[in-house]
């Protein structure tokens, strides 16, 4: 029982440790300045100051692929993009293009029975889909070149479920225990609201308390408010619970509730206009980042201030699939948005070829997209991470790639070592910028507000700038912007901690991403302005 009591306090404190409230960035930190503000953000106020008052912007639509967004929220409401064509709840497709009362965006993650809530990871539904014919087979199978792949494609999928698994339902036995025994010192304690100096009075009744209590006092001395240790514990029953029931369940299958044809890649026009769903938090707080109201005095202030946000509902609690993410991205673009935000990915692709379709139409037509790098704390030069920018044909051989994608690793707000979140990816090829990431405070369902921390949230930083750059010079094209915030990143010096296969160790930033560098609004703004003079020149002397 002890040693399941450590494993309780060891699955429970990378939860805990999200907590520490002694280090606090300044509010707003990711529009800040690093020289001003003495924050790593990316100097947005400085650049509204001085560089853009007075001058004229148009709207830029930013199409926002996620869970859902709360489209009522106090400080978003303004900037939520309208389908002038469409007439509301008329049940008529008004403007022919395939959806419905599509006011404000559209769900395709749900029908008319419903929306999902919860789906698998990827990696159990190709096990699904391969295990009738690979689960019985041998090395020794004679099998053909394709099927050869396949069979060791499950083989890798069933490995790395069982690892998954063991690890969700580890972490899931041993945080209920621990939030057990939390619960049973605070009724002998009979203490509302609990200080550390009422644990500190507290005797453990026996060596599985004294763990527990150890493990709290810890806590409270980074961060004095108990209620925020209790929400993290929630937090990873919840996760852990979510991953046991839905995510890595082998027997739960949601996919009727949207009633497509879920075999045919090319099915384009299916789902509903519920565009908030059953959870709208991870959406709402990526929209915000990108463009509350930054002059209503409530709330937070968005990066971009001219911009419309298109709602489109793909990602579900669980992986996102590939039908739902290339009609998601036909959808923005055929409706009239420049950037695409997509704050998702996971480590197995179902069907990458429709997917590629679609970020290749997206690109014939001008559009910019942004794509989070992804939370695990690894290297992707060297590990798979979808969806991506790169065009692979059906044996992967590499056939070109979407030169209008930008991918965005998270930064923290210190200039040391730390400055490269510890969760996010990293690539020296494949990450081509870093953003702020880490206790970003943004927009939450119900008009509240939340920190978050996340390549998540990094990535609707730079689609914010994106938006920010093209309302001001609306005459670029999404190539030009994308070298816009590549060309003027701020180049960083300090060397940052990464972990690899060989352990922990410091790194120059140039060898974790592509600019070497954090996004900034104010070069990218002046870079801007003289890229916009030169192509005017231009234009007069022909």
């Amino acid at each position: 029982m002890r040693t399941l009591m450590c494993l309780a306090i060891m699955a429970v404190m990378p939860l805990l440790v999200s907590a520490q409230g002694v280090e606090k960035p300044k509010e707003n930190w990711q529009n800040l300045d690093l020289k001003t503000d003495g924050v790593f953000g990316i100097s947005t106020e400085k650049a509204y100051k001085e560089l853009l008052k007075g001058k004229s912007s148009k709207p830029v639509i930013v199409a926002v692929l996620d869970g859902g967004i709360d489209e009522d929220h106090e400080d978003l409401k303004k900037v939520i993009w309208i389908n002038a064509k469409e007439v509301a709840g008329d049940k008529v497709d008004d403007d022919k293009n395939g959806y419905v009362d599509d006011v404000t965006g559209w769900n395709f993650i749900g029908s008319a029975k419903g929306n999902i809530h919860y789906d698998n990871m990827e990696l159990v539904r190709l096990i699904r889909k391969l295990q009738p014919k690979y689960a019985a087979a041998l090395n020794t199978t004679p099998f053909n070149e394709k099927e050869q792949k396949e069979f060791f494609l499950y083989k890798r999928l069933i490995t790395d479920y069982m690892e998954k698994l063991q690890t969700a339902q580890m972490g899931l036995a041993n945080t209920t225990i621990f939030k057990r025994y939390i619960d049973e010192i605070l009724a002998k304690m009979k203490v509302d609201k609990p200080t550390l100096a009422d644990f500190e009075k507290y005797k453990p009744a026996n060596d599985i308390e004294e763990k527990v209590l150890k493990a709290i006092k810890g806590e409270l001395k980074k961060n004095p408010d108990f209620s925020k240790i209790k929400e993290d514990i929630d937090e990873g029953l919840t996760y852990y619970g979510n991953m046991v029931k839905y995510h890595l369940n082998l027997d739960f299958d949601p996919r009727d509730t949207v009633g497509d044809d879920y075999s045919n890649s090319r099915e384009r026009f299916y789902g509903n206009n519920d565009i908030t769903g059953p959870d709208a938090e991870h959406g709402t707080h990526v929209g915000g980042i990108i463009g509350a109201v930054r002059d209503n005095n409530i709330g937070i202030k968005g990066v971009a201030d001219n911009v419309k946000i298109m709602v489109v509902r793909v990602v579900p609690d669980g992986d996102e699939r590939d039908k739902d993410v290339a009609n998601s991205i036909r959808y923005a673009v055929e409706n009239g948005a420049k950037i695409i935000n997509m704050s998702f990915g996971k480590e197995y692709s179902w069907d990458k070829k429709i997917v590629d379709e679609a970020v290749q139409y997206a690109m014939e037509k001008g559009v910019l997209l942004v794509h989070a790098a992804g939370n695990d704390g690894k290297n992707i030069d060297k590990t798979d991470n979808f969806p991506n920018n790169q065009f692979v044909d059906s044996l992967g051989v590499n056939m070109g790639k979407a030169n209008a994608w930008i991918e965005v690793g998270a930064s923290g707000w210190k200039n040391d070592e730390s400055l490269l979140a510890e969760f996010s990816n990293y690539g020296k090829k494949s990450v081509d910028v870093f953003a702020p990431g880490v206790k970003i405070n943004s927009t939450f369902p119900n008009s509240t507000y939340k920190e978050n921390d996340g390549t998540s949230m990094a990535s609707p930083v730079v689609a914010g700038l994106a938006a920010l750059i093209w309302s001001y010079y609306p005459g670029l094209s999404a190539i030009q912007v994308k070298e816009v915030i590549m060309k003027s990143v701020t180049k960083v010096d300090t060397k940052v901690k990464i972990k690899d296969e060989t352990g922990s160790k410091k790194v120059a930033f140039s060898e974790v991403s592509v600019s070497g560098g954090i996004v900034n609004a104010y070069n990218a703004l002046q870079l801007a302005e003289k890229m916009n003079v030169a192509a005017a020149a231009g234009t007069k002397s022909q």
